[in-house]
């Protein structure tokens, strides 16, 4: 990077933090750290939801998924409106008019201590987990610029992130994620244009869009009803929807978030908007990875777009074997490249039959550099067995450092740390806040002063901090980011969200019951994913119905007291 992207970035971070920080100067009690003293309006709301949701995995991965295997993906998104419409009827009045910190309390009063650790608990190891992937997301940029591993890196992110989330609280994350997304929205809409604008004098968006098209990368909606199948319309509608409101309706990383509403409406509003902005926010992300497939289409990728793990193999006693295997990439490259400008020709003249043929063989030649990367790979796995073998999180990122302007890179860097920083925050936030009130108040110390719990969720935020930096420090082996996190997400959400549904709707179940089905349910999800007996969005569905059917059966078949 030059040093204006330098510039721009340091001055970027430094200034979220500092204003996160000075917003949040008055912080001084447990409900002011964990809820902002509940005092924020509906646009806070809606732009911290956002911004916990979408972490630097959706910026980085997103485009990625986008260019490896298209726009299915924003199918995911499909059951969120409806979530949100649920989730406004039902939990937000209920939360509100409680007065809880964490949506666990609520459990406790409605069935017992037993059955409120076990959810806590369940939330516990789901988030933390998967905070550690949402700190590796960024460190990736960072070993990319500075070609270093991201070991490091993960450090530092994760360090800069505990030091302001301590400090402030929820109202620091909650001020510092509403600057973050305005200049994402920004951002983003300035990359878009930029793909375009790089592309081919005669190849404008619309023909771009027709070229991925035929490459099969805008298959954003499919209709067909396949278990085996990750992302159709009815798999995001309905186990979208399932995981949509386990995660909004019982994840405290966003209970707390519209928690901090000023009133019911407030909170409502937040929740509404985000669930009509996030899927055309989304649909635009992976819009940005198809026209960078098609830009790549005329201007040649790296063989791998890792380029740390690139240079360590071109560094190692294997480089005359990786620079053969660049060669042969390069001249598959022009072969490719040579049938692009045919089917482009078969295109404009609307030649139906030739633009198939191209087609036909242009997919051919694609598979041909697969096979030549695939080379790429089986000989960095040869000079180191611990190699990161999978690229995806890096393509768009890669085009980024490579292709734009000055100052413009600096800025997008900084939005994908934004959208890390935003998510982690709210993330060890949350645990923190999970930790104090649900274990260290309720179980640990149960008449301490106001300052005693503000102290210890300073220190549970730390304790959290470590333990998800050693997470992200094993990520790399996860695949792509964005789908490690959401399949980590829906082995537990299912379950959670059964026992909120329990707890709302069927009056009669008691906490035994409800807490025998959990256990029984996360055994059998858990064993549906290691089986790989259905794609992982369905085991949404599954850990919900299962929580419901079996404490209804329970209860049914133990009628005595103890039971319900």
């Amino acid at each position: 990077m030059s040093n204006i992207d330098w510039i721009v970035l340091f001055v970027t971070l430094i200034g979220i933090v500092v204003y996160g920080i000075y917003k949040s100067r008055d912080t001084h009690d447990i409900n002011g750290f964990l809820l902002g003293n509940r005092s924020l309006p509906w646009y806070h709301v809606t732009l911290s939801v956002m911004a916990t949701q979408a972490s630097a995995i959706t910026f980085l991965s997103a485009p990625g998924l986008a260019f490896s295997s298209g726009m299915s993906f924003v199918q995911f998104y499909f059951g969120l409106p409806l979530a949100m419409i649920v989730l406004c009827i039902t939990f937000v009045p209920i939360f509100h008019r409680l007065k809880v910190y964490t949506a666990y309390e609520f459990l406790e009063k409605r069935f017992d201590l037993r059955t409120r650790a076990l959810t806590a608990f369940l939330f516990l190891i789901q988030r933390g987990l998967s905070t550690g992937i949402t700190i590796y997301a960024p460190s990736i940029i960072l070993s990319t610029i500075l070609n270093i591993d991201t070991t490091y890196t993960t450090l530092f992110i994760g360090g800069l992130v505990i030091t302001y989330t301590v400090y402030g609280g929820t109202k620091a994350v909650s001020y510092t994620q509403l600057m973050q997304m305005s200049i994402i929205f920004s951002g983003l809409f300035i990359a878009g244009i930029m793909v375009v604008h790089l592309l081919p004098a005669n190849i404008g968006f619309g023909k771009a869009i027709q070229i991925a098209g035929k490459m099969g990368r805008t298959n954003a909606i499919d209709f067909s009803f396949d278990w085996n199948n990750q992302y159709t319309v009815w798999s995001g509608l309905i186990g979208g929807f399932f995981l949509q409101l386990s995660y909004f309706g019982t994840d405290q990383s966003q209970v707390g978030r519209y928690l901090t509403g000023s009133s019911v409406s407030q909170s409502r509003l937040g929740l509404l908007m985000n669930g009509l902005v996030k899927i055309p926010m989304q649909f635009l992300i992976l819009l940005i990875g198809v026209l960078v497939f098609a830009f790549y289409q005329y201007n040649q990728p790296p063989v791998f777009f890792n380029s740390y793990e690139l240079n360590k193999l071109e560094n190692s006693t294997y480089s005359p074997d990786i620079q053969s295997i660049k060669t042969e990439y390069s001249a598959a490259f022009k072969e490719k490249q040579e049938q692009i400008n045919v089917l482009n020709t078969a295109l404009e003249s609307g030649n139906e039959k030739e633009v198939d043929k191209s087609r036909i063989i242009l997919q051919q030649a694609d598979e041909k550099t697969k096979v030549i990367r695939k080379k790429a790979v089986d000989l960095m796995l040869k000079n180191d067995p611990n190699a990161d073998t999978n690229d995806n999180n890096y393509v768009f990122l890669s085009f980024v450092t490579r292709y734009l302007p000055q100052g413009l890179i600096g800025l997008l860097i900084a939005i994908i740390f934004l959208a890390s920083m935003g998510s982690t925050a709210s993330a060890l936030n949350s645990l923190a806040s999970t930790t104090v009130i649900d274990i260290y108040k309720r179980l640990i110390n149960k008449n301490a002063s106001d300052a005693n719990y503000l102290w210890a969720s300073r220190v549970a935020t730390i304790i959290w901090g470590i333990v998800c930096i050693t997470m992200a420090l094993y990520a790399s082996k996860l695949g792509n980011l964005i789908e490690a996190v959401n399949i980590l997400g829906s082995l537990f959400y299912g379950t959670i969200l059964g026992i909120f549904i329990v707890a709302f709707y069927l009056k009669k179940v008691g906490g035994t019951a409800v807490f025998i089905a959990a256990i029984i349910t996360e055994i059998i999800v858990f064993t549906c994913w290691i089986d790989d007996f259905m794609a992982f969005l369905w085991l949404n569905v599954l850990g919900c119905l299962l929580v419901v059917i079996t404490s209804l059966l329970i209860s049914h078949f133990y009628k005595n007291k103890s039971l319900r």
